[in-house]
């Protein structure tokens, strides 16, 4: 009996935005090597079912789309898989053709079949040519009728290297309606559970999951499959912690499958992960991609790494995401055709197999942040890889209409991304970690954002406490840093529409163009200069009394970067979320002592570095031991 690697699927919602990520029905032209839209062929009345679709009289409609097309160069490079079935079921009359690609995204036809009313037609597919990337997909010509795609699968015959099922450990903080949304997903789709032995809801919050109206009904289409788990407030890494934990309690289960509170699942995506972790020649990581939830055709990660010099996270290519599957479908897309070798996937969506956690033990205790770079990067120095597998994704809350660096989560940054290099760092001192945290100092203090400078103050001043801090602050650093918060008057969001704020001078606006050479951020030595002077006046002058009293100028959130705002006295700032203004104002005094501090810590921390990491690498299997876990799980319980 062949075995069912990825269903060819259509959209749950009738959302016309999402159809980009499921087909192409468009035909498309180039202008000075940009590809552009010609003629938009696809409707969302087409889609018949969700394994069915029609395509009209004389069309064409390509399934060379993310959720669609056989990602071949990820299950050859991965698996022992050399030969996949695809497999088409169609009504009607029409051609059906089958092409591939390789990693330089050339494409190639490799088979045709002509095919008239209730058909079924197998192609034999070869992965041994997809080393540096590659997709293979099929497309359907209707000929003077329209054609219905019944249903399409791609399956092989080889069997897979390890057979059990995934537990899915969902981490909530009061974020009830997408919980909601999620289980009723996983609850409408059969064919994902068949592959999941568990569903744990770990919810940590005050506003639960299962007061919610609608959740009795999804808990009993459920069953005995979902298991709801209180605990406090240990963040994402204490509430999938527990999850691993359970997980590991199942002899039912080889993985767990971590998701965010805060997503949109495609349960297919959920099935394909299980499968692939199932067929790996070797235990590894597989991470899924994630879509912007309020902009869903927009591709927002797409492999992540961990840049050695720095010690900071980023993805792969990222001047050239996001990606807009709107303005540029997966055939039009050279990037998405390369293999990509992630170092890290987010824990937005993550499957981690048993023996993995067995081996390397649960997350560092880091509340949130670093978490799930710094386990994969865990799991890599045992010999462990992280897949971040194409057609395997998810719709998650986007960093736009955020800015976690200036609020309470900049302890959680600061001290997390440090503690992550004093153990995976090869690099003496961290290479320039350091000093890009006291660059991140300077910037915070110029733009007179005091409070993250403050947070940031106090994470080194743990990292140089000692590994222990980690597990005896988890449940106090959050509220703690949320309580400080209120000394500084900046974290205040103004909201009042009976009180609009204006500033003295009016709003600042810049051109939504490239910056003129001179009015761009500075570097090289206009940078040095641009920074003494600042530092000094910010050292040397008082702010005027007026510029105090009422804010100098008004700023657009992207328009108030780090050097412009230091030439003012005060600004207002549009909050990220557009929802008010804070108002940013120069102190002198607090300028002072926080600079003294943090040029102090940063020191220190540099001689101290060697002696450091010792200490933490030695604490390592402590802090992620699965005992010291329970411990945390059952404090004030």
């Amino acid at each position: 009996m062949p075995f069912v690697l990825q269903n060819v699927v259509f959209p749950t919602d009738r959302d016309p935005d999402l159809l980009p990520l499921y087909l192409d029905a468009d035909t498309w032209s180039t202008i000075d090597d940009t590809p552009v839209r010609v003629t938009n062929d696809a409707h969302i009345g087409d889609v018949l079912s969700r394994e069915s679709v029609r395509v009209h009289p004389g069309s064409r409609t390509s399934f060379a789309s993310y959720f669609n097309a056989f990602p071949a160069s990820y299950w050859q490079h991965w698996t022992s898989v050399r030969r996949v079935t695809l497999t088409v079921r169609t009504s009607g009359s029409a051609t059906v053709l089958v092409y591939r690609s390789n990693g330089s995204a050339v494409q190639q036809r490799i088979e045709t079949a002509e095919v008239s009313g209730e058909s079924e037609t197998h192609f034999d597919i070869a992965l041994t040519q997809f080393s540096d990337g590659g997709w293979v997909w099929f497309d359907i010509v209707a000929d003077r009728e329209p054609v219905v795609l019944e249903g399409a699968t791609w399956t092989t015959d080889h069997e897979p290297v390890r057979e059990g099922k995934a537990s899915l450990g969902i981490t909530t903080y009061n974020k009830p309606s997408y919980c909601l949304d999620t289980l009723t997903a996983l609850a409408e789709s059969a064919g994902v559970l068949e592959v999941v032995d568990r569903v744990f809801l770990i919810d940590q919050g005050t506003d639960r999951v299962d007061a919610q109206d609608g959740f009795a009904e999804v808990a009993s289409a459920l069953g005995d499959t979902l298991q709801v788990i209180t605990q406090p407030n240990l963040g994402g890494s204490g509430g999938f912690a527990r999850a691993m934990h359970e997980t590991m309690q199942r002899d039912e289960s080889d993985f767990v499958q971590l998701l965010d509170d805060d997503v949109k699942i495609e349960p297919e995506s959920i099935r394909r992960s299980i499968v692939f972790g199932r067929y790996a020649t070797k235990p590894v990581i597989v991470g899924a991609h994630m879509f912007d939830l309020l902009d869903r055709p927009r591709l927002h990660a797409w492999a992540e790494v961990v840049d050695e010099m720095p010690f900071m996270w980023r993805t792969l290519y990222q001047e050239q995401l996001p990606h807009d599957f709107r303005e540029q479908n997966l055939r039009q897309a050279p990037l998405l055709h390369m293999r990509m070798d992630a170092d890290y996937n987010g824990w937005w969506m993550c499957l981690i197999p048993k023996a993995v956690i067995a081996e390397i033990g649960l997350p560092l205790p880091a509340f949130i942040k670093w978490d799930d770079a710094e386990y994969s990067l865990r799991a890599r120095a045992a010999g462990i890889p992280t897949v971040t597998l194409p057609g395997a994704a998810l719709w998650h809350v986007s960093w736009v209409g955020k800015d976690d660096a200036i609020d309470w989560q900049a302890y959680f940054h600061a001290r997390n991304r440090i503690v992550s290099g004093l153990l995976h760092s090869t690099i003496p001192h961290g290479g320039t970690l350091l000093r890009h945290s006291r660059r991140m100092d300077l910037k915070h203090l110029m733009m007179m954002q005091y409070y993250p400078t403050a947070l940031r103050n106090r994470a080194l001043r743990d990292v140089l406490s000692g590994p222990d801090h980690m597990r005896r602050t988890l449940r106090t650093r959050m509220p703690e840093a949320r309580e400080i918060a209120k000394k500084y008057p900046e974290t205040v969001v103004h909201r009042d529409p009976e009180r609009v704020l204006h500033s003295r001078k009016g709003r600042r606006v810049f051109e939504l163009r490239p910056r003129r050479a001179g009015l761009d951020n500075p570097t090289g030595l206009r940078l040095r200069v641009f920074t003494a002077r600042t530092l000094l006046d910010h050292l040397l002058r008082r702010p005027a009394p007026e510029n105090v009293q009422t804010p100098e100028v008004e700023f657009g959130k992207d328009d108030a970067e780090w050097w412009r705002v230091p030439a003012f006295d005060s600004a207002l700032v549009s909050a990220a979320d557009g929802s008010g203004k804070q108002i940013y104002t120069r102190n002198r005094g607090t300028f002072r002592g926080m600079l003294r501090d943090s040029i102090r810590l940063h020191r220190r921390l540099k001689k101290e570095w060697p002696r450091l990491a010792r200490e933490y690498r030695a604490a390592l299997p402590r802090l992620v031991a699965e005992d010291e876990w329970i411990r945390s799980f059952e404090d004030d319980a």
